[in-house]
């Protein structure tokens, strides 16, 4: 899903190297190339992992979508935070600015569902805007190879959501696919939450969309002093 908006937008190609597999193209003259690493800081670091072992990157971005703190966030609101935050260990990463969004806020990746009210309030204290559970991972090793990186995510859901919980959350394989036939069980136990679960569905891509739209156009606005595609 996460992907799917960024394969149209760059006409991206799927290409083989080796045991890697990714989806190549060009972006304002600019050789890209994407990956969907999974969920997860394990998936999210052997995704990068094997992406970087099959090919030089110059940046990372990271695409994709996020969970809200604040219950009045709009669905499909754009997040590219000052800081990320790895909840495992504390550590901070910045990234680097890319195109005119303003960085706010900080963005905490962890592994967990967060829901309590006492951690979620203890957040907002804190500065956190959004969750995620992979953007820290690649961060850390981004910086550890000195490769710049950047994330664009915009906001699928907010943790104020009834409707998202950890049964609603098992209905996702670790790739970000859907597992059908749980999804089958889930609508016969609780069929009321049919027309939730829809709605869900839809923000989520929508916010895919928005997230993708925001680094198409940050890339083709690369700053001046990023060497131009003709002097490489």
């Amino acid at each position: 899903m996460e992907l799917a908006p960024l394969r149209r937008r760059l006409s991206l190609k799927r290409v083989r190297v080796g045991s890697c597999e990714f989806y190549s193209g060009s972006l304002a003259g600019w050789p890209a190339v994407a990956t969907v690493t999974g969920m997860g800081g394990v998936l999210a670091a052997r995704g990068l992992g094997r992406l970087l072992g099959a090919v030089d990157v110059e940046r990372v971005v990271v695409v994709g979508i996020t969970g809200a703190l604040r219950s009045d966030t709009a669905i499909g609101s754009l997040v590219v935070p000052e800081v990320v935050v790895y909840a495992a260990s504390g550590a901070e990463h910045r990234p680097a600015r890319l195109g005119e969004a303003e960085p706010q806020g900080k963005m905490w990746t962890t592994d967990e569902l967060v829901t309590d009210p006492e951690a979620i309030s203890r957040l907002q204290a804190d500065g956190v805007v959004a969750l995620d559970m992979e953007t820290a991972v690649i961060a850390e090793a981004c910086e550890e190879l000195g490769i710049p990186w950047s994330v664009f995510r915009a906001v699928s859901d907010r943790v104020s959501d009834a409707s998202l919980d950890d049964e609603v959350f098992a209905l996702i394989n670790p790739d970000g696919s859907y597992r059908r036939r749980a999804i089958v069980g889930y609508f016969l136990r609780h069929p009321g939450r049919i027309r939730a679960t829809v709605t869900m569905s839809k923000d989520a891509r929508l916010a895919a969309e928005n997230a993708a739209a925001a680094a198409v156009r940050a890339v083709e606005r690369l700053s001046p002093d990023w060497e131009s595609p003709s002097d490489r």
